[in-house]
């Protein structure tokens, strides 16, 4: 059984078990979160129902907080001696699916 989850802003597949990198949630390591279901396929039977997958929760535990890759910015325009240069990593989050409850 896998589901399709809502977090960050994107859309992961999860199973119980799976190691999962979101955009960075605000919680201690060790905590408890939960993520709301979009999708859920037990086998054969896919549950793409609304009113159904409002009481489905999937929870999971943190388990660290990471750094994305750097990302370099540059900015350069011919013959005017302008410049620029910025980077970005951003904040990520680790978290480990502990339970699919229906």
């Amino acid at each position: 059984m896998y589901a399709i989850v809502k977090a960050g802003g994107r859309q992961e597949k999860v199973a119980v078990g799976d190691t999962v990198v979101v955009d960075r949630i605000d919680a201690a390591v060790g905590d408890s979160v939960s993520f709301p279901a979009l999708l859920i396929v037990d086998g054969a039977a896919i549950t793409s129902d609304a009113k159904t997958l409002s009481g489905v929760v999937v929870t999971g535990e943190i388990l660290s907080e990471e750094k994305g890759p750097k990302i370099d910015i540059l900015r350069y325009k011919n013959k005017t001696g302008y410049r620029r240069r910025q980077g970005f990593r951003s904040q990520l989050t680790r978290v480990k699916i502990t339970a699919i409850n229906l």
